[in-house]
């Protein structure tokens, strides 16, 4: 569910009996984009969360502390000084809008008390936090918006705040009948979709639930209802809306199997086929719905730059690959030529001068054979020239087949890099695949006196019959696992023909239960290109078995006796030990 205006309602109710007459005891920057308020409370210590990223922007209440960098932004700075110590008077939504207005008070450096405004807008890619004063004038934002950017408002220091109100959207909570029906009128789309294009803080779920408890088809228009019906779905409408007047939330994650599907601060009647989650709170909700969402997208982004160095070689390596096999396929044809030069050899004594082909049988085909001469040269001229052409054709095929391995094996290595940046958790792992990378010499060693430490360590789960499983998290973890932490008898998996994890079930000499199987194929397969599919075929075998050739790039193995499962890549039911 999109972070709505109900959603921010629900979440403004509780901010304000958590953090009102709260001080503003500690105040860090983790990211560009981010703010951590630490606010001291008569109920104890609270921090808040803000996050203005345009792909996951947010707002919670969290327990969970986050490391600052060396030196404060100039943003931070900023409201060190001014609201550092302040106390929070208010907290507040504008309409249904989906921003928080954070009213504080402070004493200036004459020791005067004053109000500042600290604002959060929680809008997709337009999100900001922008801090003003008593009048309204914008001191500073955390994101800087001109007028080359925005032809709509700018956000700079010294600009009036205000909200853009480009789609002349109505208060949910300030409508009557006569205004509800004359703007669904007034719009020609199904009602489903004019309920969130006429009324603040309606996302397309909490349109499709009023249309739901209505007992109405979202698809039809507002001009197919009779006033009864109109009338019957400003009731509902209106019901719902008081919930959130009267402040009465229930905060619950809908789960379809495992994944969580959706989320939302007000019940879903038509999420009926959903397993419903409830949480005492929207931050709890809103922390267990996109911790995990919010960490990955942190980890993309600064995996940005492997990423392009990963992807600039896989597609220059394609592109050799392509090349190769099509210069193989030109030497197709060098067992023609030998045979052509064998035939003239035999059957060319009696060819007139000037002659132009010569046809023959064929004695390795018992089929007869024209062959073109060149008629400036004699029969054995001829005949060496096709020895020639086999011979350099066949050269070129011997040469090309090593390289066409190589270039293959370059692939299969940059595709598993790949599939390691897919399933790196933190910047620990980021740094030891970079290390990777440069121990290949696909990034160029930077010398400095300060060394990397890499403290990245393989996943380690359990399974249900006790058994240790470890799964590495990129190549120089996975031969790490295979070849110096796994002993004979343990088991080994992996994805079969994908990029993927090595995953090392431990065995002490046990015969494994099938369970501990399936468990380890599971976790081969979530660890592979392959996450995601029902059926994802799994090699497994002894690890006793596993070779790693001469020279071989890492994480690159051989096996020849092995087991193979089809299972599918859910994990969810596997237990991760720290």
């Amino acid at each position: 569910m999109a972070f709505d205006g109900i959603t921010i309602a629900a979440l403004v109710k509780e901010l304000g009996e958590n953090l009102t007459d709260g001080r503003i005891a500690k105040i860090t920057q983790p990211e560009s984009d981010e703010l951590l308020l630490t606010v001291k409370t008569p109920a104890g210590q609270r921090r808040l969360y803000i996050s203005a990223s345009a792909s996951l922007p947010l707002i919670y209440l969290t327990a969970d502390n986050k490391p600052s960098p060396m030196t404060a932004p100039g943003f931070c700075m900023l409201l060190r000084k001014h609201i550092g110590g302040g106390r929070i008077t208010a907290v507040s939504q504008p309409k249904l809008e989906r921003i928080i207005h954070i009213d504080i008070e402070h004493l200036d450096e004459l020791g005067d008390l004053c109000k500042k405004t600290l604002i959060v807008e929680i809008m997709g890619k337009h999100s900001n936090i922008i801090f003003c004063d008593d009048k309204g004038m914008i001191i500073d934002s955390i994101k800087h918006v001109s007028a080359q950017m925005s032809s709509v408002r700018e956000v700079l220091p010294g600009r009036r705040y205000f909200i853009p109100d480009t789609m002349e959207k109505q208060d949910p909570l300030d409508t009557d009948k006569t205004s509800f029906a004359t703007l669904l009128k007034c719009r020609p789309a199904p009602i489903g979709k004019a309920l969130y294009l006429c009324f603040t803080g309606i996302s397309p779920v909490a349109a499709e639930e009023v249309c739901h408890l209505a007992g109405l088809d979202s698809s039809m228009t507002a001009r197919d209802l009779s006033d009864d019906m109109m009338t019957h779905l400003y009731r509902q409408f209106s019901y719902y809306f008081e919930q959130v007047q009267n402040g009465t939330f229930a905060p619950a994650i809908y789960y379809s199997g495992s994944d969580p599907k959706d989320f939302s601060a007000l019940p879903l009647s038509h999420y009926g086929a959903y397993r419903r989650q409830e949480y005492s709170s929207v931050s709890e909700l809103l922390g267990t719905f996109y911790a995990a969402k919010n960490a990955m997208t942190r980890i993309r982004q600064k995996s940005a730059d492997l990423r392009h160095v990963v992807q600039t070689a896989l597609e220059r390596s394609r592109k050799k690959y392509d090349l190769q096999q099509r210069q193989l396929r030109d030497t197709e044809n060098r067992d023609k030529f030998k045979v052509y030069g064998e035939l003239i050899n035999t059957y060319g004594y009696h060819l007139p001068k000037d002659a132009s082909e010569l046809t023959a049988l064929n004695y390795y085909t018992n089929e007869d054979v024209t062959i073109p001469l060149d008629k400036n040269l004699t029969p054995q001229e001829n005949a060496q020239k096709y020895f020639n052409k086999y011979n350099k054709q066949k050269r070129t095929f011997e040469a090309l087949s090593g390289l066409i391995k190589e270039t293959a094996d370059d692939i299969r290595y940059l595709e598993s890099i790949s599939n390691s940046l897919d399933i790196a958790q933190n910047e620990d792992d980021l740094l030891q695949i970079k290390e990777e990378l440069t121990q290949s010499g696909y990034i160029r060693r930077k010398y400095t006196k300060k060394k990397v430490r890499l403290t990245s360590r393989p996943l380690h789960y359990v399974s249900s019959d006790g058994f240790h499983m470890y799964v590495g998290k990129n190549n120089l973890q996975n031969e790490e696992l295979t070849f110096h932490f796994a002993d004979g008898n343990d088991w080994w998996f992996h994805a079969k023909g994908a990029p993927g994890s090595h995953v090392i079930v431990k065995s002490g000499g046990n015969e494994l239960p099938d369970t501990t199987f399936e468990e380890a194929g599971r976790l081969a397969a979530y660890y592979s290109k392959n996450r995601g599919s029902d059926k994802v075929e799994i090699d497994y075998i002894e690890k006793k078995h596993v070779k790693k050739p001469n020279g071989a790039k890492p994480g690159f193995v051989i096996y020849y006796t092995n087991y193979s499962l089809v299972i599918d890549s859910d994990i969810s039911a596997i237990e991760e030990v720290d």
